[in-house]
């Protein structure tokens, strides 16, 4: 039977387990949004999970939405991240990263000088993000003008191509949590009129031609994508037909041969079953038209939750976030069924070692 810890192949990608560590914002970045010596040795602590994503990482300065979050554009960039990729592989560790554009969910602080956030539609978020202030809400967004479709798609295959000369074993493409790919697809924030706007097939058009471009880029087999079908994250309003939109979205999917999709179930970071979803519905399209691409689950997994999912083919791959932050060792710690390291929330984001690299392994 298989298990959490069997090994498992994503696509082209050979994990040694099937405990995923998920995307985690941190706000450690150095200037230039490069990582540093301090996130080549959080990461490399980290490596005995099947696959690390990294903490979602802008493809363009035009796409930053938090304060000394990395990015994946420029030379410096590139170079920066082969340091963690070495590292987690000689740690004998697998690791991608996840392609990024906030939108809405951005502050002009944060932008290169006289830019606004872009998204679907030009209505403003009720949030705030993290700058150099403090917390502020964010700046209205202008919509992006279709015309400029093809260079963010081109920007997207771009930082694939970079992921690749830094050492990646692969990416996910960020579609989740109320960021610019989820502000095209739902119509709580879609109001185009031209063919991103309108029916199911327009507003999905951008994420999937984001896909085709990354996948054929880089190939499909290191090609994953986040999605949270009903999360509430970043004052993104419910679609009025979640289950129909998403259908939609992994039917479309399943013929390019991702390496995975990776869906939360739930709202980020809170209640799996404030909004009913049948996810397993989504599962069995993907699964039909591709049996051999990896389905990652996500939001608030527990060891037990985690067992029962592989054993019993609910799930292909688990993911945990807030555990991994406290618990290096987290993979041994759920073979063992060892207690767990408590996060410091003081500590999410920004500063140095302390809540970073400094949690204990067991002895």
């Amino acid at each position: 039977m298989h298990t959490l810890f069997t090994p498992f192949r994503a696509g082209e990608i050979a994990l040694a387990n099937r405990i995923v560590m998920a995307p985690l914002t941190r706000n450690r970045a150095l200037p230039g949004r490069v990582p540093g010596d301090l996130q080549v040795e959080y990461y490399r602590q980290r490596a005995s999970a099947g696959l690390i994503v990294t903490e979602a990482s802008q493809i363009t300065p035009e796409g930053q939405g938090y304060l000394d979050t990395p990015g994946i554009y420029s030379p410096q960039q590139v170079a920066a991240w082969r340091r963690v990729t070495d590292a987690v592989h000689a740690a004998g560790g697998k690791i991608v990263i996840q392609l990024w554009h906030v939108g809405r969910i951005s502050h002009v602080s944060l932008l290169p000088e006289g830019m606004v956030p872009v998204s679907s539609s030009a209505r403003a978020a009720n949030t705030k993000t993290f700058t150099a202030r403090g917390f502020e809400p964010v700046s209205a967004p202008r919509a992006l003008r279709t015309d400029e479709i093809p260079r963010l798609i081109a920007d997207y295959r771009a930082a694939a191509r970079h992921a690749m000369a830094a050492g990646f074993d692969g990416v996910e493409v960020h579609g989740a949590n109320g960021y610019l790919l989820e502000q095209f697809l739902r119509d709580s924030q879609n109001d185009r009129t031209d063919a991103y706007g309108g029916p199911i097939e327009n507003r999905a058009r951008l994420m999937l031609e984001v896909m085709e471009a990354v996948a054929a880029e880089i190939g499909a087999g290191r090609t994953g994508l986040r999605l949270s079908p009903v999360t509430p994250a970043n004052d993104l309003g419910q679609d009025s037909n979640a289950q129909a939109l998403y259908g939609h979205v992994v039917e479309r999917l399943a013929p390019m041969k991702l390496a995975y999709l990776h869906l939360i179930e739930g709202a980020t970071g809170g209640p799996r079953d404030a909004v009913p979803f049948d996810y397993e519905a989504l599962r069995r399209v993907f699964k039909a038209a591709h049996p051999a691409g990896a389905w990652m689950v996500n939001n608030g997994y527990d060891r037990a939750m985690a067992l029962d999912a592989v054993a019993s083919g609910r799930a292909d791959l688990v993911a945990f976030g807030k555990p991994f932050i406290a618990n290096p060792d987290l993979v041994r710690r759920l073979r063992e069924n060892a207690p767990l390291n408590e996060p410091k929330r003081e500590t999410f984001y920004g500063g140095g070692a302390a809540g970073y690299t400094d949690y204990p392994a067991l002895a």
